[in-house]
């Protein structure tokens, strides 16, 4: 199976990312002079006949949440601008923060970046791209985001695809149906999903919309924990493992960056949880119709140069979105519990791992 990114046939959907924050790529004296010379007014910009090595920018990268998926975003994000000429220590400044889960620190992270006059905030999950399209929504700051997994939801797109403001970028949408169908594969005799999310992720909300509309076509009960900060996922997942056959992850930020927790209190009961993404997998997730971060990252890099270079506005851009996922294995995973992966899914796989990797 391959991954495909495909553009919304609507103009501009919308969703700006998730700011985190406490680390930053810039230095006190870096952000002095940046602020000196004036921002983004008096930055160097592309212009009719200029040419690529004379233009430098400063963008601003806000991250909610320090874990592996989002991380590949950051570095395929990056290594999109790059193919389009806009290499960081070249011709680009990067400013970055992790907002570490929290949405206070999320919003003042957009206003940090509001304040320095960057020429583009690029946002990393829905939390982010939320706080930055509020914080940009009176200036001229483009907002480009990423792993975003429900943009109409989040706010930052109407119901019929259109852009709210000067913001696009990628979706994360999940595959929903095909997880489904990978899980019944596996677990022929499953009858109940176990689901945490957090009730404040607006991505985690819809997709657990999602996961009851189609569960019962597979014969599945969707059982559903809402948590609200993550000194939830303890008790929220010793609860869960014991009503369930298994458990299965969204993208939702604030559980995953407690999957070991998680993956503990599964563990003990014995059954498998399954993941939403390669990095779930490579962390102890048995198996996953996931997503590869790294190149929903260049997407929208490339995505990001073109409106930097002046070549698109954000706001006519149409978001762009996976809708192929591919299969990933941890036969580690699958060992510690007993579980037996079909030979023919096996043969299918785009990776497999042999080991856990805990971060």
């Amino acid at each position: 199976m391959k991954r495909k990114i495909v553009s919304i046939m609507t103009t501009a959907a919308v969703v700006l990312l998730a700011a985190c924050g406490s680390q930053t790529a810039q230095t006190a004296d870096d952000a002095a002079a940046f602020s000196e010379s004036g921002g983004q007014d008096n930055a160097v910009r592309t212009g009719e006949g200029e040419e690529a090595e004379n233009v430098s920018y400063t963008i601003g990268i806000s991250q909610f949440a320090e874990h592996g998926s989002l991380d590949n975003c950051r570095e395929g994000f990056l290594q999109g601008l790059a193919e389009a000429g806009i290499e960081e220590g070249k011709n680009l400044t990067v400013l970055f923060d992790n907002a570490q889960a929290d949405m206070g620190t999320a919003s003042t992270i957009a206003d940090s970046y509001v304040s320095q006059k960057v020429d583009l905030i690029c946002a990393i999950a829905t939390p982010t791209a939320m706080s930055a399209y509020n914080s940009c929504m009176s200036t001229d700051i483009p907002v480009i985001y990423t792993a975003v997994s429900d943009p109409v939801g989040a706010g930052l797109a109407n119901a019929d695809g259109i852009s709210v403001g000067n913001i696009t970028g990628t979706s994360d949408a999940l595959p929903v149906t095909a997880q489904l169908e990978m899980i019944r594969e596996i677990l022929p005799d499953a009858k109940k999903i176990g689901i945490i999310y957090t009730t404040s992720e607006a991505n985690s909300v819809s997709t657990i919309a999602q996961y009851k509309a189609g569960a019962g076509a597979y014969g599945f009960e969707i059982v559903e924990t809402g948590i609200n900060t993550i000194a939830d996922v303890p008790m929220a997942a010793a609860d869960m493992a014991g009503k369930v056959d298994c458990i299965t992850n969204l993208t939702d930020n604030t559980v995953v960056s407690a999957l070991q927790t998680v993956l503990d209190e599964a563990g003990k009961a014995g059954i498998p949880v399954f993941g939403s993404e390669v990095e779930q997998v490579k962390n102890g997730c048995v198996a996953s119709m996931g997503l590869d971060y790294v190149e929903l990252g260049r997407q929208t890099g490339a995505m990001a140069a073109k409106v930097l270079k002046g070549e698109a506005k954000a706001a006519d851009l149409p978001y762009e979105v996976i809708t192929e996922a591919s299969f990933y294995v941890n036969t580690a995973a699958a060992e510690k519990i007993g579980l037996e992966i079909p030979a023919d899914m096996m043969t299918g796989a785009a990776e497999k791992f042999e080991e856990i990797t805990i971060e």
